[in-house]
């Protein structure tokens, strides 16, 4: 077990252990469309089959009934809550929710920069 010396809230040293729940940790693509794909049929309340049928081109917004404009907040909050990023309002556009590849790569990019 390793540990490394991080910053809390107050900007005061404080110690991490790799293997500590929250450690962070890099989401690999694969485990970032599976968890996607289950905030999709978790948030939508559609099967999990057909989320995970879900390809880059994959249309959401304006092409799955269940993606309106009340579900698009539901699924940035989730998004927001398991994968530990921030979504700002400027960052939403039609073009991120037009299709599932265009929601993956979002989504890959907030885990990069946070």
């Amino acid at each position: 077990m390793s540990t490394h010396p991080a910053t809390d809230k107050s900007g005061d040293a404080a110690e991490t252990r790799d293997d500590a729940p929250g450690a962070d940790m890099a989401m690999s693509r694969a485990a970032l469309d599976n968890e996607l794909k289950s905030i999709i049929a978790d948030v939508l309340g559609i099967d999990a089959q057909q989320a995970s049928e879900l390809g880059e081109e994959s249309g959401l917004f304006g092409h799955l009934p269940e993606l309106d404009s009340m579900a698009v907040a539901g699924l940035l909050t989730e998004m927001e809550d398991r994968l530990d990023i921030v979504i700002e309002d400027d960052d939403v556009d039609g073009e991120m929710l037009e299709t599932y590849g265009g929601l993956l790569a979002f989504a890959e990019s907030k885990l990069v920069s946070r």
